[in-house]
């Protein structure tokens, strides 16, 4: 894929090495580069539930888990040893619903092999992740289209493989780029993965705080909003990192574009009442980079998601193009 940062190269995200599945920590980056080992499927759910990875990196361990699987029990494995293993995965993540969408697809193929079982599981894994990058570059080649020729655009944590690499599409046409990148508490994921990133690509990138974004959208110093989209509903919902509403509803009022990029719209969930939201321990808002932030005992919330309704959304960039909210569901169902 071209010239990906870091992070996003799919041998960083996650790989198998000496019977191990290593999985890129985004914890510690960018000032550790290091892999979080693990040899069993419990192993791995808990590594994608204490935030190891995250965004597009839960479903490309998930697959590469599965083939993991298929090689360690080789002639005796059965479609239950996959059903079991992807159970876990999908419940360490629950609102990333294109894991659980596209291991239940594979499962769905693999069930009806009757033979050579952990060989088919590792030809589907691939023809997934091949048809995921191809997917990637194309989002990424409409999201440039949307840039202008001089665009100062505010984004929400990491919107990771479609925005990054339209910015670079955007670059390599001449198109003077630079990124506003909120830090995105608990875990500044804008601070040490999007900028760091970005920074690598040689696009100009500024960190701001989370409770800058409005202020600069009413200053006039944003073109344009884009994030990535946990989940897509069919009524244009859009469901993506805490934080994203507040920078919606600001970019709204002040008339500026948003654009999320969501690389498979779920056509299981009609609107935001069919969502589960997926709250996070509170230590984790009491405390940022394993420093405390506030006194012991004092109480905290953290929803990781926010519902952004329909009203606020310009267009969601997907494999069917660039759609208004309300041609979501006529596209996908």
């Amino acid at each position: 894929m071209s010239d990906l940062p870091y992070l996003l190269r799919s041998v960083n995200i996650c790989r198998l090495e000496g019977g191990k599945i290593l999985i890129g920590d985004r914890r510690v980056f960018p000032f550790t580069r290091r892999f979080e080992i693990c040899s069993t499927v419990e192993e791995v759910a808990l590594a994608l539930k204490n935030m190891v990875t995250q965004g597009g990196g839960p479903l490309e361990v998930a697959l590469t888990t599965l083939v993991h699987v298929a090689r360690s029990k080789a002639s005796s494995l059965t479609i239950d040893d996959l059903k079991d293993a992807a159970r876990l995965l999908i419940e360490s993540r629950p609102t990333n619903t294109t894991m659980k969408r596209v291991l239940g697809e594979l499962l769905t193929l693999l069930a009806e092999e009757k033979r050579n079982l952990a060989e088919h599981v590792e030809v589907q894994v691939s023809q997934i992740l091949h048809s995921f990058s191809e997917l990637y570059e194309q989002l990424g080649r409409l999201g440039s289209t949307l840039i202008g020729e001089r665009s100062v655009i505010l984004t929400t944590c990491f919107a990771e493989h479609t925005f990054l690499l339209s910015l670079l599409y955007a670059q390599r046409d001449g198109k003077q780029v630079s990124v506003l990148v909120p830090e995105t508490r608990p875990y500044l994921q804008g601070s040490r993965l999007t900028a760091p990133s970005l920074s690598e690509m040689g696009i100009d990138v500024s960190i701001i705080t989370d409770g800058m974004g409005a202020s600069c959208i009413s200053q006039g110093n944003v073109d344009l909003y884009m994030t990535a989209a946990d989940l897509v509903c069919m009524d244009g919902t859009v469901v993506n990192k805490v934080g994203t509403l507040a920078n919606a509803l600001a970019a709204h009022a002040y008339h500026v574009p948003y654009h999320a990029f969501s690389i498979s719209p779920d056509t299981t969930k009609k609107s935001a009442s069919d969502v589960q939201m997926e709250m996070r321990p509170a230590s984790e808002v009491t405390r940022c980079m394993d420093m405390p932030t506030t006194m012991e005992g004092i109480k905290a919330l953290y929803p990781a998601f926010d519902i952004i309704p329909p009203a606020l959304v310009t267009s969601i960039v997907c494999p069917k193009g660039i759609l208004q909210p309300d041609q979501i569901q006529r596209s996908y169902t």
